[in-house]
């Protein structure tokens, strides 16, 4: 399947009847936007202790424990194939729940937030609320990490020279995902993504998440924020059980991969 939350873009797998191995090469090669399908991430669906067990892949096929959009996506797939209002599902960033908020809006909470250094993680020990970064940024894992730059015009970075640059800074030993953000409103952000292993993003889920507990850890907003992405809006709410992302979901086809295609990859 093909389906994107706010231009943030998946194919997804489905191997509950079936297994369905992914290498990095499988991965790489579903991604090429000229010569496969192309995506952001490509999620797999199996089956598991709960409702469904989610697993996540980027574009240079290396693995994420966590991706909200996606799972906002599954989880209205899922919705729709079952009756369900509610979902369990399990990442390997734990377990996820999700819910029908109804007006074709999916909710899902990425649970509690990673807000010291050894667990996002960091290669040493130090304040993740301003990083010794140019520009303090502050850290934050949700189950993959992040930092994030509050800036005075998020328009204004050029995220294709600026994300690599953070990406791979030697403070994160496992890379990061980067975002710029303005304050532009009472509890309103301007955000823009450099995802680890895609690049620039019209959208992500827990980026947009990672960006709001920031926010509010720095006293910009308070704990419910509306970010606005390239691809649109997500609706964050940081609670006592975790961080809730609710925004809009697409499915846009369904197809199957040509035995010639899985023959062509090495």
């Amino acid at each position: 399947m093909k389906m994107h939350g706010l231009g943030n873009d998946f194919v997804v797998l489905d191997a509950r009847t079936r297994d369905i191995p992914v290498s990095p090469s499988l991965a790489i090669a579903i991604g090429n936007r000229h010569t496969g399908i192309g995506f952001d991430q490509l999620a797999v669906i199996r089956n598991g202790p709960s409702d469904a067990h989610l697993t996540f892949h980027n574009a240079d096929g290396s693995m994420s424990a966590a991706c909200g959009n996606a799972t906002r996506c599954i989880a209205r797939f899922l919705m729709d194939e079952t009756g369900s209002d509610d979902l369990h599902l399990t990442t390997e960033r734990g377990d996820l729940y999700a819910v029908d908020a109804g007006g074709g809006i999916t909710s899902v909470n990425m649970g509690a937030p990673q807000l010291e250094w050894q667990d996002i993680p960091l290669s040493e020990q130090m304040d993740t609320l301003e990083l010794p970064i140019e520009g303090c940024p502050t850290a934050t894992g949700m189950g993959n990490p992040h930092c994030t730059f509050f800036v005075e015009d998020a328009e204004a970075i050029p995220l294709d020279q600026f994300g690599p640059r953070y990406e791979h800074h030697p403070l994160y030993p496992e890379r990061t995902n980067v975002q710029v953000a303005s304050l532009i409103g009472p509890d309103h952000l301007r955000m823009r993504v450099w995802e680890r292993g895609v690049g620039v993003t019209l959208a992500s889920g827990s980026s947009s998440c990672a960006t709001a507990v920031a926010a509010v850890r720095r006293g910009l907003t308070g704990r419910k924020v509306q970010i606005d992405l390239d691809g649109g809006t997500l609706h964050i709410d940081w609670r006592d059980d975790g961080v809730w992302m609710s925004g809009p979901t697409m499915h846009v086809c369904s197809g199957v991969l040509t035995p010639e295609f899985l023959g062509s990859v090495e």
